[in-house]
């Protein structure tokens, strides 16, 4: 059976919660198949306040984080958050997470060890199926829950996050642009995580993060540029040309995480034109849908 292609949107909470809940409500409308929250807490309004408006305000879209982490809140907190949304959304819920980005780096933290990482998802697993599990400080569960099989998708562009993704997750997240090489070789990483833990590179659910702005204006082009700038200064499955890499130097000298995918963000205008094609859609519609 061939794989279905399914389009979801990108909701970041910048705005206040009754606002982000009439995007979602708009997403369902024109007929998103999954809407996706940003999880940054002194930047964006709290996300899981934000998707427990949306869950009620919509019926058919997942909702998935886009994404958490395992740092900013105990992980029997995430575990519990996700399982809160499981069931008001009627199993509409999509745990994202990863390392950590904007949500640690804003108050000076550093991302999580991938060996955390994996640890994390272990234990949500666990609390969601209903089991005791050690989650630090002694054993704990989440009294309710009971073989509650909610998704977790891992968040990653480089090889041994995605990696990590196939061997332990439902799905992965992948940043890394529009580029066919870089986009069949973090799918690669994914399915050689799968392969490795005896599991089934099809079963593993991709998501292609694309930051997008489709309208044929100028402005377009100049709106991504701060996307893409998130994308490039983390590690890729493809070594980047010497060009792209001094891109990439002048980047991380400016960037502002309190200005994180702002698309007014200073760091944005490092971005050449010439390399917006590579990781973003823009422009005309027709052309972008084409």
């Amino acid at each position: 059976m061939p794989k279905t292609l399914e389009f979801g949107l990108g909701l970041f909470p910048t705005e206040p919660a009754a606002r982000m809940v009439e995007l979602a409500r708009l997403g369902e409308t024109l007929g998103y198949h999954g809407l996706w929250f940003g999880d940054s807490h002194l930047i964006w309004r709290e996300v899981y306040v934000t998707m427990g408006a949306a869950a009620q305000a919509t019926r058919r879209p997942t909702l998935g984080t886009a994404v958490t982490n395992p740092l900013t809140r105990h992980v029997t907190v995430t575990a519990s958050a996700a399982f809160t949304l499981h069931e008001l959304s009627g199993g509409r819920m999509i745990l994202g997470i990863g390392a950590g980005d904007s949500g640690v780096r804003t108050f000076g933290g550093k991302p999580a060890r991938l060996a955390d990482l994996e640890r994390a998802i272990a234990i949500i697993h666990a609390l969601h199926w209903g089991e005791a599990v050690d989650a630090g400080q002694g054993p704990a569960r989440i009294v309710g829950a009971r073989d509650a099989r909610i998704p977790i998708y891992i968040a990653g562009s480089g090889p041994r996050i995605l990696e990590l993704a196939g061997r332990v997750a439902e799905g992965a997240i992948i940043l890394v642009g529009l580029d066919e090489r870089f986009i069949r070789a973090a799918v690669e990483c994914v399915h050689k995580g799968a392969r490795a833990a005896g599991r089934d590179p099809a079963s593993i659910r991709t998501v292609l993060w694309v930051p997008a702005a489709l309208v044929d204006d100028p402005e377009a082009t100049r709106s991504v540029k701060a996307h893409i700038a998130r994308i490039i200064i983390r590690p890729l499955p493809v070594d980047l040309g010497a060009d792209d890499l001094e891109v990439v130097r002048a980047i991380k000298a400016s960037y502002d995480y309190y200005h994180h995918m702002d698309t007014a963000a200073d760091h944005g205008q490092h971005v050449p034109d010439a390399m917006v094609p590579r990781f973003a859609l823009t422009g005309d519609p027709a052309l972008c849908r084409e």
